[in-house]
């Protein structure tokens, strides 16, 4: 009797060890850009470093099964520019990867400001670092080969999608290719995209106007199409503010989310809105007897830029707001502590904003 009850025992421990849930943090952050005064403050004896921009959020970065970026700007060698056509120091995509983020999306308007030199040369440096990036390809074989990005993290399959409205005019250079909006080619890759047999579909939007904290009639209507079409978690870039979050729930479970924009991750814009962004922060998981993944959570956290002169020079500083309340009401002038809270009220009422169909 005893043996049998052991038996027993150890068989339902085992089917629910069997049955153990899978589970992926998933971290989203807004454009990473560089203004020429951002790479005048990086600026070292020895080169550029970008510890002291990301020191204090490395921690929660670094702690996401995924972490992933909208990279906006070109690693085009020297000279080095800013605003309208970048080229950023390789340490910037370095010091991004030792920040803790794990995948770059490239389908931005600015990944071909300095020619096919430039794009090719920014693959090149990301390959070089191991980053694993998608939206941008030298051609058409290496699409072919890499797209969508598929990850299998913690036992879950993720294919991540990357598209751009338009890259400000310039030239793609065959065979180079940068993916656009336009919804017959992306109908095609979400049908290609299900042969891989992803758990969860998500898609980065180069999308909406600038300095625009609504969503436009087309962002709305790209949403509905990518929620039709298989995809279930939707992150959008390039308005350089914040724009709302909506939650899709069926009988109670959140079935799909788009954080239609997250802002600025770091920039040199100062104005109000634009000296800040949003992280979002989804939970994801998966049960052995359970085909479909389930959204648990999908929040955000706010980053705010710090720009000071430290010692005579210009210095800048994500300050995750949250964790580091104290710390910034410490360190923080009255004058940067009053513009740290108007962007906090704004951004908290924009993205719970609701959205009308």
């Amino acid at each position: 009797m005893n043996r049998t009850f052991s038996t027993l025992l150890l068989l339902f421990i085992f089917s629910l060890s069997q049955a153990q849930e899978k589970r992926v943090s998933l971290l989203f952050a807004g454009d990473a850009m560089q203004h020429l005064p951002q790479v005048h403050a990086a600026q070292t004896k020895t080169g550029y470093n970008y510890d002291s921009c990301f020191y204090l959020l490395k921690n929660k970065i670094s702690s996401a099964d995924i972490a992933c970026v909208n990279f906006e700007t070109s690693l085009g060698g020297k000279p080095y520019s800013g605003y309208p056509q970048f080229s950023s120091p390789d340490e910037f995509a370095f010091g991004l990867k030792d920040a803790g983020f794990d995948v770059f999306f490239l389908a931005n308007n600015h990944v071909v400001d300095k020619g096919r030199r430039g794009f090719e040369r920014t693959l090149g440096v990301l390959d070089s670092i191991g980053i694993k990036y998608t939206g941008a390809f030298k051609s058409k074989n290496t699409r072919g080969l890499n797209y969508p990005l598929m990850i299998i993290k913690n036992g879950i399959r993720i294919a991540f999608l990357n598209y751009t409205y338009d890259t400000n005019g310039l030239p793609v250079t065959a065979p180079n290719i940068v993916n656009v909006i336009d919804t017959t080619q992306m109908k095609s890759d979400l049908r290609l995209t299900q042969l891989y047999n992803p758990d969860i579909v998500i898609a980065n939007m180069h999308w909406g106007d600038e300095y625009v904290t609504n969503p436009n009639t087309g962002q709305k209507k790209l949403a509905d199409f990518l929620f039709r079409n298989g995809v279930r978690i939707i992150i959008g870039n390039h308005p350089h503010v914040v724009q709302p979050l909506v939650k899709n729930k069926v009988d109670g479970e959140i079935e799909s989310v788009v954080y239609y924009s997250l802002g600025n991750f770091v920039s040199n814009q100062q104005k109000v809105n634009t000296d800040g962004g949003a992280l979002a922060e989804i939970v994801i998981s998966k049960t052995d007897d359970d085909s479909r993944v389930k959204i648990e959570s999908c929040d955000y956290s706010l980053v705010w830029v710090r720009k000071q002169i430290e010692k005579g020079k210009l210095n800048y500083t994500l300050i995750p707001v949250e964790e580091h309340k104290k710390t910034a009401i410490s360190v923080l002038t009255p004058q940067e502590l009053q513009k740290m809270n108007i962007f906090v009220t704004n951004a908290d009422k924009i993205i719970g904003r609701k959205i009308n169909y």
